[in-house]
């Protein structure tokens, strides 16, 4: 029983995914037309893409991006900038999971290179701010988070429609994040005068050069497979196998319960979607008021089992593209990527975590209330 509720607690949406999984299965027994529930494409997509941003994040091909923009720093603003936008715009290719484990402990390490004053000024507001870029720099693009993956591949739309649908968003988030960093986030800058990073060991990529590449070649593989160049069991295959050969430990690294929250969200909103009372009256609230739905439910249950629940229901998903995505603002859970920010900080200095709230909150409030602005304005 302790096992059983600390996994539920480590796992909370993939067990609220399997347990609603299982009721739904009691109201409409098990049958063939399961297998339809299942969005297979996004699956192997999701395990594509996972799988080649463990293997380059293992690499530290990302850190040693950021080390060398770090070199240049010569004040805090400029420091503070740069590690929001390593955020910002990282996320929009290897995802806003990948860009948080990512920099947010690299952070750490950056800042306690500071005086002790400049650090305590600056570990809540860059590590909040760097988790609002990586939200809003994943947006952009359909491999930026699960959601847009997934809405992307049922909407059956264009790379090139989905960055013009996202563009405004996230060109008016970039340039709050930009003042934000230009403003608010120079804290300590007149007592430090000018700065030097300095790494006492730098991330070195040598011999890795071979792994690297095949890695790079997978990652062109699977923005085919998302551009629909390539089907994706091609995609699948080759991914696994591999990595299998190559790098075989990578495949450990895969975050396959959120493989597992997707096969159980599905299989619900199968199910539900043959009960015609249930399927009638989520018809009947989300008509017409798809992105704020997706919005206020995404506060609740996060936005990447709110996309699954509510494109079973509606097929304007413009509309939930916008609201999943803006919906990733907000309460901490609104956006599952936002916890990794959080435990890394409580981590660090637990004594931090109700202050790292209350600047969170305040923070996603103003900016959620400024994108949702835009988009009735749009």
């Amino acid at each position: 029983m302790k096992k059983c509720l600390e996994f539920v607690k480590k796992e909370t949406v993939l067990s609220a995914a399997l347990l609603l999984a299982l009721l739904s299965s009691c109201v409409v027994l098990p049958d063939r037309e399961y297998l339809d529930y299942i969005d297979f494409r996004t699956l192997a997509i999701l395990f594509g893409l996972m799988t080649v941003m463990a293997g380059l994040q293992k690499l530290g091909l990302f850190r040693r991006i950021a080390e060398g923009m770090l070199k240049k720093v010569s004040n805090v603003r400029q420091l503070t900038l740069i590690l929001v936008m390593l955020c910002f715009f990282f996320s929009m290719v290897i995802t806003n999971d990948v860009a948080l484990i990512t920099f947010v402990p690299f952070t750490f390490t950056i800042l306690h290179m500071l005086e002790t004053g400049q650090a305590e000024k600056l570990i809540i507001p860059v590590v909040v701010m760097q988790t609002v870029a990586a939200n809003l720099g994943s947006m952009l693009t359909p491999i930026g988070n699960p959601q847009n993956l997934y809405l992307y591949g049922k909407a059956g739309m264009g790379v090139g429609a989905f960055l013009l649908l996202m563009l405004p968003f996230s060109a008016v988030s970039f340039v709050l994040l930009a003042a934000w960093c230009l403003t608010r986030g120079r804290g300590g800058e007149r007592a430090s005068g000018k700065l030097t990073v300095r790494f006492d060991q730098v991330t070195d990529l040598k011999g890795k050069e071979k792994l690297l590449v095949v890695y790079l070649v997978l990652f062109l593989i699977c923005l085919l497979t998302v551009a629909r160049l390539l089907p994706y069991g091609v995609m699948l295959t080759v991914v696994a196998v591999t990595v299998f050969l190559a790098d075989r430990p990578v495949l450990g690294r895969v975050d396959y319960s959120l493989l597992l929250t997707f096969v159980g969200f599905f299989i619900f909103i199968g199910n539900m979607g043959r009960v015609e009372v249930f399927r009638q009256f989520l018809e009947h609230i989300i008509q017409g008021n798809e992105a704020v739905t997706a919005v206020a439910s995404s506060q609740v249950i996060s936005n990447v089992p709110a996309a699954l629940l509510l494109s079973g229901f509606s097929r304007r998903y413009e509309a939930l593209i916008v609201g999943t995505n803006l919906g990733g603002l907000g309460t901490l859970i609104a956006s599952m990527a936002s916890l990794i920010s959080f435990k890394y900080l409580s981590r660090e200095d637990k004594r931090l975590r109700g202050k790292y709230l209350v600047y969170f909150t305040e923070v996603n409030v103003i900016f959620l209330a400024v994108l949702l602005t835009l988009y009735f304005c749009m």
